[in-house]
C-alpha cells in the first residue's frame, strides 16, 4: 500500500517534469490559476484577520474561565477552523480554476496524451465542467464539516482532523482531476469508479501531494498545470492496469475453458481393484440374484 501511495506522489512529480519538456503549453494553465488563486486569497485573509473574534465569539462559555485554558481552547478552534478552510480551500481553487481555464487545461491534457502516444478523442464541455466544479464544491464543503467536528474532539482532534481533511479532500481533487482523461476515453460512471478503487492508494498519493503543494505560498498557481499533467498520466495507468487485468482474467477463464478433462476409464463397467475380492467372501445366499439351493430330498418310507 505503501508502495502505491509513493507511486501517486511519484505521478505528480512526473508532471512537475512535464514543465521541461512542455514548457509553452503548461504556462498555459497559469493565468487561470491565478485568478482563481487571487479570488481565494481575497477571501482568507479576512477570515485570519477576523480569527480572534470569530473564535470570542463560537466559545461565550469561555470568557470567565483563567488563563491559560482560555488561550488553550481559543487557539485550538482557531487552528481547526484554519485546517478546514484550507480544506475547502482547495476544492474551491481546483473547481474555479478548472471552470475558468477549461480550453487552457483541455490543450494540457490531450498534449500529455500525445506524448503517451494516443490521439485523445474526447472532450468535456463548459457546463459539464461547471457541474463538475459544483459537485467538487458540495463535497469540500462536506469536508470541512466534518473536519471542523472532529476537531473538537479534546487532545487529539487537531492532530486528527487535520490528517483526514487532508486525505479525503486529496482523493476528491485526483477523482476531479482525472475526469476529463477518463470522460476523454468514454470512462465513466461504474467503470470510473471501479479504477479508482482499485488504485486508491495510488489516487490518495497523487491527491494528498497536490493538496500539500496547494498550501505552499504561490505553489498553487505553480502545481496546477503539473497536476493537469500528472493527473492524465495517473489516469493513463489506471486504464492500463485496468486493461492488464482484464486481459489477464480472460486468458485464465479460456485456459480453464480448453484444458482437457480427466481420460474416463476404457470400460466404465469394469471393477474397481480390490472390489471382486470383497465379493468373493460373501456367502452366495447372501448375494443379491443368486440361485437359491435346492431343497433335500424326502425321507425314504420304512418297508412293512
Amino acid at each position: 500500500m505503501m508502495r502505491e501511495f509513493a507511486a501517486g506522489v511519484g505521478t505528480l512529480l512526473r508532471g512537475f517534469r512535464m514543465w521541461k519538456s512542455h514548457t509553452r503549453l503548461l504556462a498555459l494553465g497559469l493565468i487561470p490559476a491565478f485568478i482563481a488563486w487571487a479570488v481565494l486569497l481575497a477571501a482568507i485573509v479576512p477570515l485570519l484577520i477576523w480569527l480572534g473574534d470569530i473564535t470570542d465569539w463560537m466559545t461565550p462559555f469561555a470568557d470567565g474561565w483563567t488563563a491559560p485554558w482560555q488561550g488553550i481552547l481559543r487557539f485550538g478552534l482557531g487552528a481547526v477552523i484554519v485546517v478546514a478552510a484550507l480544506a475547502l480551500s482547495a476544492a474551491v481553487f481546483t473547481a474555479l480554476t478548472l471552470t475558468i481555464g477549461d480550453p487552457f487545461y483541455q490543450r494540457i491534457w490531450k498534449g500529455v496524451e500525445r506524448s503517451l502516444g494516443e490521439d485523445p478523442t474526447g472532450e468535456s464541455g463548459f457546463w459539464s465542467t461547471v457541474g463538475e466544479g459544483i459537485r467538487l464544491i458540495t463535497m469540500g464543503v462536506l469536508v470541512a464539516l466534518l473536519t471542523l467536528m472532529i476537531g473538537f474532539i479534546p487532545v487529539v482532534g487537531g492532530v486528527t482532523a487535520s490528517i483526514i481533511g487532508v486525505i479525503l479532500n486529496g482523493r476528491l481533487l485526483a477523482r476531479e482531476l482525472t475526469g476529463r482523461a477518463f470522460d476523454a476515453r468514454g470512462v465513466t460512471g461504474h467503470s470510473r469508479s471501479g479504477m479508482l478503487r482499485t488504485g486508491r492508494a495510488r489516487v490518495i498519493g497523487f491527491g494528498v501531494a497536490t493538496q500539500l503543494c496547494f498550501l505552499v505560498p504561490f505553489g498553487a498557481i505553480v502545481t496546477m498545470p503539473a497536476a493537469v499533467a500528472g493527473s492524465t498520466l495517473l489516469a493513463h495507468d489506471l486504464r492500463r492496469r485496468a486493461a492488464y487485468g482484464g486481459q489477464g482474467a480472460q486468458e485464465v477463464a479460456k485456459e480453464r475453458r480448453t484444458k482437457p478433462s480427466a481420460t474416463p476409464p476404457a470400460d466404465a463397467s469394469a471393477e474397481a481393484p480390490g472390489q471382486g475380492a470383497r465379493t468373493a467372501v460373501i456367502p452366495a445366499a447372501t448375494q443379491p440374484n443368486a440361485t437359491p439351493p435346492a431343497p433335500p430330498p424326502p425321507p425314504a418310507s420304512p418297508r412293512a
